[in-house]
């Protein structure tokens, strides 16, 4: 029998009792066993706190999955909207007043794009420039932004550690991280409060591990983001990653806030946890492993002239408007352009009609034939062959999957004209992308 009884104190203990018929000194009597069951109460607990987790995680990589699969749909989609916008904008007369509609649509399709990099962000899919770098120092130069974001009444504190804080991640998207953890902060404050950010080096030990899906013991760097808001029930907390989901009215955010700073802290290769309860507050932890070494610089973007020499480049690309557009977009930079639907017309043009491109521009997921054997099979014949990869996918993430070499030139669509510009002429060797 299973039974609760109070201690002294006022706290439970969980009892199991159990009896047994027995004789003692020649007569019927009862065995009683009382045991305390607190330490396997809390072993059940921890199995089953273990267990949802997993089952979290198990979730959030499905819908990840999902979300990368959209944003690179929609990415194709967008290249083709922004690229003959592109293409108008530049046929128009100074003073047409069709620029005023051409920039509506431009300006709707960079909010569909940033929702896309969003998505691409969450479903761990987001092409990444990690760096050493101090989270000292990071979170230190967003102060005066940071400030601003939230206002005038809410007190921000900052705590940052005594000793360098290294990790190694892309030092843009973890500012990323940090402004939509405090805006989160901020929106749980309407009246204001007080929002404390700290940096700080934690030792991860086995138990922690143990409690704690999916982390590894060992050094880490902790970026802790805590407010005095209105906090979380179970379901809000247990749901809070998940991309669209939000607690905040129509038109005040699109849900994916936090959804992005998951998946940006999990392809960095930390983990992120939410503590909460109604009217006590929030704190987000994010754990980040420790780097060693120094700082890197980071170095100024190089830019490329636009402008080609009449050099042939063959466009493999299976969805028409794509390609028809990737067509004239290399025409107007003053390159010629040849059309493929797929590898197998681009292997008859070069294997059976001599065709000989100077580049190769092709898409990497396609019906047949992946860009990749095509790009294999052709430099059979073209040795030499220079290639440009193009995809609604980041380059990272199909160098992870072994789709394509992480080292070979590569176009994330929806990307602009000035872009492939500067790419081609740098794979050509005709200057720096």
């Amino acid at each position: 029998m299973n039974q609760r009884y109070l201690r002294a104190d006022g706290t439970g203990v969980p009892i199991e009792t159990t009896a047994v018929v027995c004789r003692f000194k020649g007569q019927a009597a009862h065995l009683v066993f009382v045991r305390d069951c607190t330490e396997r109460e809390m072993a059940e607990l921890e199995r089953a706190e273990l267990q949802e987790q997993l089952q979290q995680a198990q979730k959030m990589e499905s819908v990840g999955q999902l979300a990368g699969g959209v944003a690179h749909d929609f990415n194709n989609i967008l290249m083709v909207q922004k690229g003959y916008c592109e293409l108008m904008k530049l046929e128009l007369r100074e003073g047409d007043p069709l620029a005023a509609s051409l920039a509506h649509i431009e300006a709707s399709a960079e909010r569909a794009t940033a929702l896309t990099r969003q998505l691409l962000a969450f479903s761990r899919k987001q092409t990444l420039q990690p760096t050493v770098l101090d989270l000292n120092i990071l979170v230190e130069s967003l102060d005066d932004m940071l400030h601003r974001l939230v206002g005038e009444d809410v007190d921000l504190v900052m705590s940052l550690a005594s000793e360098p804080a290294l990790v190694k991640a892309d030092s843009v998207q973890l500012e990323q991280v940090l402004v939509n953890l405090a805006a989160n902060a901020r929106d749980a404050m309407p009246r204001g409060g007080s929002l404390a950010i700290a940096v700080s080096p934690v030792e991860i030990d086995d138990s922690y591990g143990e409690s704690h899906a999916g982390v590894e013991p060992g050094p880490y760097v902790m970026l802790s983001v805590s407010d005095t808001g209105s906090g979380m029930d179970a379901e809000t907390k247990r749901r809070i990653f998940e991309p669209f989901y939000t607690t905040k009215g129509e038109g005040r955010g699109t849900g994916l806030g936090l959804s992005t700073v998951y998946g940006i802290v999990h392809q960095s290769g930390g983990s992120i946890w939410v503590y909460s309860e109604p009217g006590n507050g929030t704190t987000f932890r994010v754990y980040l492993p420790q780097a060693e070494g120094e700082p890197e610089p980071v170095a100024p973007p190089e830019v490329g002239a636009a402008g080609g020499k009449g050099q042939l480049i063959l466009i493999v690309e299976d969805e028409p408007s794509l390609r028809s557009l990737a067509s004239l977009m290399i025409e107007r930079l003053e390159y010629r352009a040849v059309e493929a639907a797929n590898g197998g017309e681009a292997l008859i043009l070069v294997e059976e009609e001599g065709l000989r491109p100077d580049l190769l521009l092709t898409d990497v997921i396609m019906p047949g034939m992946s860009g990749s054997v095509l790009v294999e099979r052709l430099r059979k014949t073209l040795p030499d062959l220079r290639v440009i990869f193009m995809s609604g996918y980041p380059d990272s993430a199909m160098a992870n999957h072994g789709i394509i070499d992480s080292d070979i030139s590569f176009l994330q669509k929806p990307f602009s004209m000035s872009g492939l510009a500067a790419k081609v002429r740098a794979t050509l060797g005709m200057g720096s992308s």
